[in-house]
């Protein structure tokens, strides 16, 4: 059952990944180690952490780098979970069955058990971001996964730019949505629209937070990652960090920088989100009888 207490303490780790998965996933772990040893019981790390971004080409053979869930990782993670009595998200490249591969985030409890999973369900297809290729979308829905230190909303990266999904996770009683994510700029890009394209990303998630009076995070890796074989680019995605916490109004708590491994450890406090709620009573004044159409790709 969640936490009766007044807070709950997040950590946010902003990676570099590697070639090597071994090392990323030990990297990633001694993160962990030192997020909770800072007092964060809810640990995230970033979108796909074990390997470099590797939808910035279609190749088949990549698809030998998925995994069962649960599995020899996600054991692995439940035992470090279970040892420093946390909660912890892991995104992670899930084979399903022969053909069918999901992003998938696993949350662990304290126990080290899997508290539940979250497939993601929007599925881009852009230029280096060759998703679609590699992940089937989502069946899970949008839910909030009760913990011993909160109930918590999980979507991936693509997921941040819908309202919906946002939504919905809050009206499931979420007390913080969680964005692991893997998003940078295309290098030539960057000197003419990359300001526009972060502050877009960053506000998109601030608009969740106040739209639900919630706490969200936004949890990003970083580095130049050279574009692999097959690339219809050469020049790779320059990942941008800046890894968030926004308050339930939308103001930033904290932002990372764009280039550092960073460990944001924060806490959220309940009675921000109820305080924000009565003032700004959303929930209470939606038109939830006029909403029908939402489900319509377009209104005719």
């Amino acid at each position: 059952m969640p936490s009766s207490s007044d807070s709950f303490t997040l950590g946010l780790v902003q990676m570099r990944m590697s070639t090597e998965k071994s090392a990323n996933l030990q990297a990633a772990m001694q993160h962990v180690r030192t997020a909770a040893a800072r007092g964060a019981q809810i640990i995230c790390l970033p979108e796909l952490f074990l390997t470099p971004y590797f939808c910035q080409s279609e190749d088949c053979n990549v698809f030998d780098l998925a995994e069962p869930i649960p599995g020899e990782t996600t054991q692995q993670l439940g035992a470090l979970a279970r040892e420093l009595k946390i909660v912890l998200i892991a995104s992670l490249f899930e084979r399903r069955m022969p053909g069918v591969y999901h992003n998938t985030a696993v949350i662990f409890d304290v126990t080290g058990d899997i508290a539940g999973i979250y497939r993601k369900m929007h599925i881009p297809d852009d230029p280096l971001y060759y998703e679609k290729y590699y992940f089937t979308p989502g069946d899970l829905g949008f839910k909030a996964i009760p913990t011993h230190y909160a109930k918590i909303g999980v979507l991936v990266c693509w997921d941040q730019w819908y309202p919906e999904g946002a939504r919905l996770t809050a009206l499931a009683g979420a007390e913080v949505l969680l964005y692991p994510t893997a998003i940078g700029w295309h290098p030539k890009e960057k000197a003419q629209y990359g300001v526009a394209q972060h502050q877009a990303w960053e506000i998109s998630q601030r608009g969740h937070a106040v739209a639900n009076g919630i706490y969200v995070a936004g949890i990003n890796r970083i580095g130049h990652e050279p574009s692999p074989p097959g690339a219809t680019s050469p020049d790779g995605i320059e990942f941008w960090g800046q890894t968030f916490l926004s308050d339930p109004q939308g103001g930033i708590i904290h932002r990372a920088s764009v280039d550092q491994e960073e460990i944001i450890v924060l806490p959220c406090e309940r009675r921000k989100m109820e305080d924000v709620r009565r003032n700004w009573p959303f929930f209470r004044d939606r038109r939830i009888d006029a909403y029908g159409e939402i489900t319509k790709r377009v209104r005719d």
